[in-house]
Formats: C-alpha cells, structure tokens, sequence
C-alpha cells in the first residue's frame, strides 16, 4: 500500500494511526502542500480532489481520510475501530465526524490561505479564527466523551475507536494554534495517554520522513 500524505496534514495524520493500528507496511509518498505539489498533473491523475491523504491499495485509489480508515477497517478487521453494537457504532461515528467534518474543515490550509490571501485577513485574524473554532468543537466534544468514556483514557468505552484516531491530530493542530484546552481536561488526559502508545507515537507529524522538507 502507499500513502499519499504530508507530514502536517492532520488528516493524513488519522490514516498513519488507522495504519499502524493494524499492523500494515505501506510506503509513504510526500506531497508538499506548502509548494503546491498536491495540485500537480500526476497527482490529480489519482486523486481529483488534490487533497491528503490518498490510500493506493487492490489496484485502486482511496481519498478522505474517515472511507479510507473504514475500508482499513473492513478489510483488516482486527483490532476493531467501531464497536459491534450498532448504537455504540453511530456514538463513535458521531464523535469522530465532529472532528472531521465541523472542526478540522475551518481550520484547513485551503480555507485560512483564502483568508489570508483573498479576503485579506491579518494572521492574528487568521489565528483567532481558527482558535475560535477548534475551542467550540472540543467544548461539545468534550461532554460527549466524558459521558461516554469508561477509563477516562479512551473516548468511547476502555479501546482505541475511530473517534480517537480523530481527536489525536485535532489535538496537535489544537497545540499548534495556542488554544485554550483548559476546559477539555477530558480530551487533554486521553490525548496524553494515546500519544505514549507506540502506534500513535509512531504516526506523529515531526517524525515523518518529510518533515523536514
């Protein structure tokens, strides 16, 4: 398998967890999305959209990060990211599409550049903007783990679940902003203990090969 990625991209950042979850070898291909590389020829060739991750696997090419870790979980069905039941299934889906399609989409490179660059917003501007955003998302997304955590290290019950292969990479672009977590020790804490597991750590942006591109 490849991965097509870029070692900040938060979005990637989930797929490179889902990955190593599983225990799956994949190659990954750098696309500099500070120089524009994902809107080259070739690229858009496999993915139309231009957009990381992209996962090249059975002879086909995957984009958006959630299909891409569903088909992950589908087809290498071991360890589980959603629970069996399907109420628990729909609770995890639901923490984690809070994450990938109300917080992180506002915070995206495409979206602050055209702040910045089109409606001529300062970075302070630019900055709050996206402090703003991440801060209300985790407030709701707060209350919601912590009704639904059984050890406080988990955000669904006590095993690693598709909502917090999402929370991790928020939380690191949560960092990289200055954002206020002091009303998320819930996030905080199980942010804190899945980074130390080796399939988290293993997929953080500053030790990818192209990190220091």
């Amino acid at each position: 398998m490849q991965l097509h990625t870029y070692w900040r991209s938060s979005a990637a950042y989930r797929a490179r967890i889902a990955l190593n979850l599983k225990g799956l070898a994949y190659e990954q291909v750098a696309h500099h999305l500070v120089h524009g590389e994902q809107r080259s020829a070739a690229y858009l060739a496999l993915n139309p959209q231009g957009l990381v991750p992209a996962l090249a696997t059975a002879g086909a090419v995957l984009g958006q990060s959630l299909a891409i870790i569903e088909y992950l979980d589908e087809t290498y069905p071991e360890p589980p990211l959603l629970p069996p039941d399907a109420l628990a299934r729909a609770q995890v889906r639901a923490m984690a599409l809070s994450v990938a399609c109300d917080i992180h989409p506002l915070g995206n490179r495409r979206v602050l550049l055209y702040l910045r660059e089109t409606l001529a917003q300062s970075e302070a501007a630019v900055n709050d903007w996206t402090r703003h955003w991440i801060e209300t998302g985790f407030a709701a997304l707060e209350e919601a783990v912590r009704r639904h955590s059984q050890d406080g290290r988990h955000c669904y019950g006590a095993g690693v679940t598709l909502a917090d292969v999402c929370l991790v990479p928020q939380m690191y672009n949560a960092r990289r902003f200055d954002c206020d977590l002091a009303g998320m020790p819930t996030l905080v804490a199980i942010d804190a203990a899945l980074r130390k597991r080796p399939e988290f750590a293993a997929a953080a942006p500053e030790l990818q090969p192209d990190a220091a591109a």
